[in-house]
Order: structure tokens, then C-alpha cells, then sequence
């Protein structure tokens, strides 16, 4: 974290304190648990004796501001797990926290500012009255305590803060517009993908318009892919038990596993990830040096249970889809393998529009357990990445305690239409692996040799990419990925056959045409073309009888494009060429 962004953290945790200094003063029944700093803003979460409603957020930012000037200062004091339990008795939540710190051996703070002191680990500004600038309270959510949904159900109040009015309003500014393109309201606008109760929450559905769009995006990625040598694999969506014990993921994600047991009593599970399957796809034979690397690419379907209260959209769901590959190499040709991988990565989303920065996530040494394999190789890997992305000269940062349990990796970000980042490829490097799976290859000397496994996702979630995406156009996707590139629009009964006919010939040329030969009103017609957000527009009335000549409508231009149909295919294929 650089010294910004940890000067912005700091300054958020203190106003996380000041929300819940403000819900103390104006709802003296309510118990606190925590407020961290996150990357939008912050939140605290409160068990509240009557409903909140939003309507009550105005109240208590203007608590939060009388409050403010107040607190000129944050000071800290240890103490001990007696003297927490005694300042924080009546509340549930601060002596769960307490006895947990206390019984790991940490040292018990507690800050204050103004009258308000609260159980915390630290991180605040030294002056919040002078360095708070603008804060705003966003919304409430509903938060199991400790994520747990066999906790009590808690109100989560988030707000945003920093140092001036100007940051504040930049960013609700982006809300609003945020807001405008939510891909869980533009989704199903443009008949994309729609959820059903019947099916189930997480599960999205996809119509032949978002098929398409997934399909176009899935290929692209494909047809890179192929040219760095990879082949497509294809695998089961079930496993039994013993591949994930093996592989390590069983105990990591065994709350998160969909379970089934069959009628002989045997357990399986629906895959969350593709790794450990492919693994013994290479695992199939004894290779030669000569023949590796052998690279794996798989689009496919994975599933996770996620809980309720965490799905989103298509942002978090519980089917997903992966454009997963792995490559099989020797650790000398490892870096090679990334490098391509980069190079896949940035021309994809190049395509796209996305100013790119790369993450090196990184084991977290203070939590050893978390991760599997010895330091050394850990250590080797990461130095490896690092050199990496001081070779590329990227704008680049580290990422400590975001790497994968088997490995370290480079999580590209990309920065969106309306400045927001997302996480979105990724390029893991794995020696744990192929040691579990005892993966190896015949080298010059005869001898076995460990390999290593390099886990590359381009989109990662389709869904989840598609979210971005969506939001990132406001759908109004290029043309090249449009569902429908190009409408048309009959004036009445009459002209239906030059429209067919039209239709016809963008067909054979390639390009996506739809045709609205309904009886509703041209006007109408052209409206929800362009409510759909179609790139081209053509209305086919008594001018175009001889398609000698078109007057096209071009999204996002008020003047009309006058062309032959020759010249309008050329000028589609034009913008769809990579």
C-alpha cells in the first residue's frame, strides 16, 4: 500500500469511528462490532433494537458533523483482556472479539476521540476534525455477523469519505452514473440473461443475445490462445472427493463445495475449480522434456455455495464460467509461459478499451498456514514474478497476503469507462501442484523432474467479466461484439420485402442483422433499436425501394450516414477486424 492510499485508509477507519460515535449519541441502545476501511469508503455494522430506514442516513451525518470539529486528536492505550470485558460489558459482539485476541495472544487497544473510545487494532488519522474533508452515508445492507449466516443478522451502514469536498463529489458523481449502468438493470433491458426463483438464486440464465455475447468473447480468447500453442481439453462437472484431498482444495473450500452423495454411498462433488482435473490429463502418460510445455485451455462451468446475502448480479453467483488454462512446463520455462500469457492478456483487453495495471499478489508471512509448499520455493516464485514486472516497466504494486494458497500471481487490473478497477486476468504460479499430483517429465539425463503448473484466466469469470463489461459500455458494445449489429426497421407491410431482401445479403456478408417487420409505428420502432443500444439503424421505406442508396442511423451520431450496401458491409467488417 502506497503512502496515498494509506493516508485514505487511515482517514476512512476514523470516520467509520465517527458513524459509530453518531449511532452511540442518537440510538444509545444499539451495539457496535466492527468498522473497517475498505477500498470504496467504509462500513460499520450495528444490532439495532428497532428497524433502520434510510431515511434516518441524513440524520446521523449531521451527528457525525457536530461531532467532528470535536475530534482533534486519536489516542491509543493498551489493555488488558480484564479491563476490555469491564469497558465493554453488555456488548456480545466487542467480548467475542476480546476472548478471541486475547486467547491468541494479541495486544488489546483501545482509541479514542472526542467520547468515543472503541476495541480497535488502529490505523487512524492524528487529526480526524482537520483531515476528514467530505464523508457521505450510501446506503444499509443487510450483514451476518462474522459472515456467518447462523449469526445474528446485522444493519451494515456504509459511507465514503475524503480529504475534500471535490474527491466527494467526483465520486458521486461516478455513483450516479455507476448506477445508470448496472448490469443487473441492463442485462435483462437488452434481453441478455435473466434470473428464475424456479432455477435458483446465483444461477443466471442466458438468452440467445447473451449466449452470442459470451460466445464472441470466448472465441476471441480462443483464437489468441491458439496462436501460443494451446489445445482444448474437456472435463466432468462432478469429482470424487479424493481428487480435491489430494489436490488440497477439499479442506479449503469444503464450505463452499456443492456435495453429492451417490447411492453407493460415495461422495463428490461439483467441481469449484478445473485445476486438479487437469492435472490428470497431463498426468495421462510419462512426457519428454522435448514435448513440453503442454498447454491446456478449457471454457467450463464451475459452481460454488455462496451465501444469499452474497450474490450480486453476475457479479457473484454460484455458476460460473471459467476461460481456465493451465500450462504444464519446466520451471526454466516458466517465465517464458508468462510472458505469453501477458502478452494474450493485454491484446485481449486492449481490444476491449481497459487500461491495465498488474497486482503481484503475494503470500502473507505473518499467516504461514494460510499457504501451501516450503518458503523457499515461495520465495523463488515471487522473485520471479517481481523481475517480471520490473521488466515490463508496468504501473505495478504488491499485494501481500492476496496470493492463491499453492502459489503467487500477477492479477491484472483494469480501470473501467468511469474510472472504477476491477480485478479482472490472472497468472498463477504453482510449484505445490505438481508436487501433490507428482507431475514430472524425462530431462536430458534420464531422470524425472518436477515440473510446475501455470493457472492463466484471461476473462476468469465469464460472468463476472461480463458484469464489467456490460457496465463498462453501458451496453453500447463495440460493434464487433454486439448481439445485433444491425437493425432494421420496415416502414410498412409493403416494403417487408426489400427489407428481407437487405437482410439477406448482411447475412451472407457475415454481420448480425435483425429485422422489425412488426405493425407498430416506425417511431416506435426506432426507439427501442436504439433503447437496445444497436449500433446501425436502417429504415427501409419508398428511398430504399431499389437499395441503390441507405440512410443509416449511427449510435451515439445525430447526422445520418448515407452509403451503398457495399460500402456500409465493408465499413462493419472494417470495424470488426482485430
Amino acid at each position: 500500500m502506497n503512502n496515498d492510499s494509506e493516508k485514505l485508509a487511515q482517514l476512512r477507519h476514523s470516520c467509520a469511528h465517527l458513524l459509530a460515535a453518531a449511532v452511540a449519541h442518537l440510538y444509545p441502545d444499539a451495539k457496535r462490532t466492527i468498522g473497517p476501511s475498505i477500498e470504496t469508503g467504509f462500513y460499520y455494522d450495528f444490532e439495532f433494537q428497532t428497524p433502520l430506514s434510510d431515511d434516518e442516513l441524513p440524520k446521523i451525518e449531521e451527528e457525525m458533523a457536530r461531532i467532528l470539529p470535536t475530534w482533534t486528536e486519536m489516542t491509543h492505550e493498551e489493555v488488558t483482556a480484564d479491563q476490555a470485558r469491564e469497558r465493554f460489558a453488555g456488548n456480545p459482539y466487542k467480548i467475542e472479539l476480546i476472548n478471541e485476541f486475547s486467547a491468541e495472544g494479541q495486544t488489546l487497544t483501545i482509541y479514542t476521540s472526542g467520547d468515543f473510545s472503541d476495541l480497535c487494532r488502529g490505523g487512524h488519522s492524528e487529526n480526524p476534525s482537520k483531515e476528514i474533508g467530505a464523508f457521505k452515508l450510501l446506503n444499509l445492507a443487510g450483514a451476518y455477523w462474522r459472515g456467518n449466516e447462523k449469526n445474528t443478522m446485522l444493519t451494515r451502514i456504509y459511507g465514503t469519505c475524503f480529504s475534500t469536498k471535490e474527491e466527494l463529489d467526483s465520486y458521486l458523481k461516478m455513483l450516479e452514473e455507476a448506477k445508470l449502468r448496472d448490469h443487473k438493470k441492463l442485462g435483462p433491458q437488452l434481453d441478455l440473461f435473466v434470473f428464475s426463483e424456479l432455477v435458483g438464486s446465483g444461477l443466471p440464465l442466458w438468452t440467445p443475445k447473451g449466449t452470442l455475447l459470451r460466445n464472441l468473447l470466448d472465441s476471441y480468447v480462443w483464437e489468441i490462445r491458439q496462436r501460443y500453442g494451446y489445445e482444448r481439453v474437456e472435463i466432468p462437472h462432478i469429482t470424487k472427493k479424493d481428487l480435491y484431498e489430494r489436490s488440497g482444495h477439499w479442506d479449503k473450500f469444503k464450505d463452499e463445495l456443492f456435495r453429492i452423495t451417490t447411492r453407493e454411498g460415495h461422495e463428490f462433488a461439483m467441481k469449484p475449480m478445473n485445476c486438479p482435473h487437469h492435472t490428470q490429463i497431463y498426468n495421462r502418460k510419462q512426457w519428454s522434456y522435448r514435448e513440453l510445455p503442454q498447454r491446456y485451455a478449457n471454457t467450463t462451468m464451475c459452481y460454488r455455495d455462496e451465501q444469499s446475502g452474497e450474490l450480486s448480479g453476475l457479479s457473484r453467483v454460484r455458476s460460473f464460467t471459467q476461460d481456465d488454462a493451465h500450462v504444464f512446463c519446466r520451471l526454466s520455462q516458466s517465465k517464458e509461459e508468462f510472458l505469453k500469457i501477458w502478452d494474450i492478456v493485454h491484446e485481449f483487453y486492449g481490444r476491449l478499451g481497459f487500461a491495465l495495471r498488474v497486482r503481484l499478489s503475494l503470500h502473507d508471512p505473518a499467516e504461514p498456514d494460510k499457504y501451501l509448499g516450503n518458503p523457499d520455493r515461495w520465495e523463488y516464485a515471487e522473485n520471479m514474478l517481481r523481475e517480471i514486472v520490473q521488466e515490463k516497466k508496468i504501473d505495478w504494486f504488491e499485494g501481500v497476503g492476496e496470493a492463491a494458497f499453492y502459489g503467487p500471481k500477477l492479477d491484472f487490473m483494469a480501470k473501467d469507462s468511469i474510472g472504477r478497477e476491477w480485478q479482472v486476468a490472472t497468472i498463477q504460479l504453482d510449484m505445490n501442484m505438481p508436487e501433490r499430483f507428482d507431475l514430472s517429465c524425462v530431462n536430458e539425463n534420464n531422470e524425472h523432474e518436477r515440473i510446475v503448473m501455470i493457472h492463466a484466466a484471461i476473462m476468469g469469470s465469464i460472468e463476472r467479466f461480463l458484469s464489467i463489461a456490460i457496465e463498462h459500455f453501458a451496453g453500447a458494445f463495440p460493434v464487433w461484439l454486439s448481439p445485433v449489429q444491425v437493425q432494421l426497421v420496415s416502414v410498412a407491410e409493403a416494403f417487408i420485402p426489400t427489407a428481407q431482401e437487405l437482410a439477406e445479403k448482411l447475412k451472407k456478408a457475415g454481420i448480425r442483422t435483425h429485422l422489425d417487420d412488426s405493425k407498430e409505428s416506425v417511431g416506435y420502432k426506432v426507439r427501442s433499436a436504439a433503447k437496445d443500444k444497436i449500433p446501425y439503424i436502417i429504415v427501409i421505406g419508398e428511398k430504399e425501394k431499389d437499395l441503390a442508396q441507405l440512410s443509416v442511423r449511427v449510435r451515439g451520431q445525430e447526422e445520418a450516414l448515407v452509403t451503398s450496401v457495399d460500402d456500409f458491409v465493408n465499413r462493419i467488417k472494417g470495424e470488426c477486424d482485430v
